[in-house]
């Protein structure tokens, strides 16, 4: 069971499971948001860390990375558990065609994985949902988990994509 999945948020700069490639590109129709609420990384339940999910908004692409796992069995059943953990606030799943710039026309590769969150505040307890920029930019200046500060998030992930070479805006409000 050889799979790809896409990182488009910490995903970028620490994938954290074992992967054979690294590749650079982007998935069209999607746009990187910080909407979902993180409780047990970069925030608490009493005051959550704001981290991104994708949102569907056709003709918009969001830059990130695809990684290959292979290896055999092991090696894949164990990224996939790894991911399933570590991305336990997003509730859905989706496969989706991922290219390369330069290559716009024909994806590079088709059925990438990608964990997201169903924007519904209703079935989806860790869906923040858009709020003003100021109550935002509140939220990921102050909250805090286990794994750091929230504004690292934001700047781990600013850094991350400037390295790729892109500078992309990463908040869409």
């Amino acid at each position: 069971m050889v799979f790809w999945v896409f990182g488009y948020g910490s995903l970028v700069w620490n994938p954290g499971f074992q992967y054979d490639e690294k590749v650079i590109g982007y998935v069209k129709d999607y746009r990187r948001v910080f909407d979902l609420a993180c409780i047990d990384h970069r925030g608490t339940p009493e005051h959550p860390a704001r981290t991104c999910t994708l949102e569907y908004s056709e003709g918009s692409i969001c830059w990130g990375a695809a990684y290959c796992v292979s290896g055999g069995p092991e090696v894949e059943e164990a990224a996939m558990q790894y991911l399933e953990r570590r991305e336990c606030e997003y509730d859905h799943k989706i496969t989706v065609d991922f290219y390369k710039e330069g290559e716009d026309l024909e994806p590079l590769i088709t059925g990438v994985i990608v964990f997201m969150s169903t924007p519904d505040v209703v079935s989806n307890k860790y869906y923040l949902g858009p709020a003003p920029m100021d109550e935002m930019a509140w939220q990921i200046a102050t909250a805090f988990g286990p794994c750091g500060n929230n504004r690292d998030y934001l700047f781990l992930l600013e850094k991350a994509l400037r390295d790729i070479s892109k500078f992309i805006s990463i908040i869409t409000f």
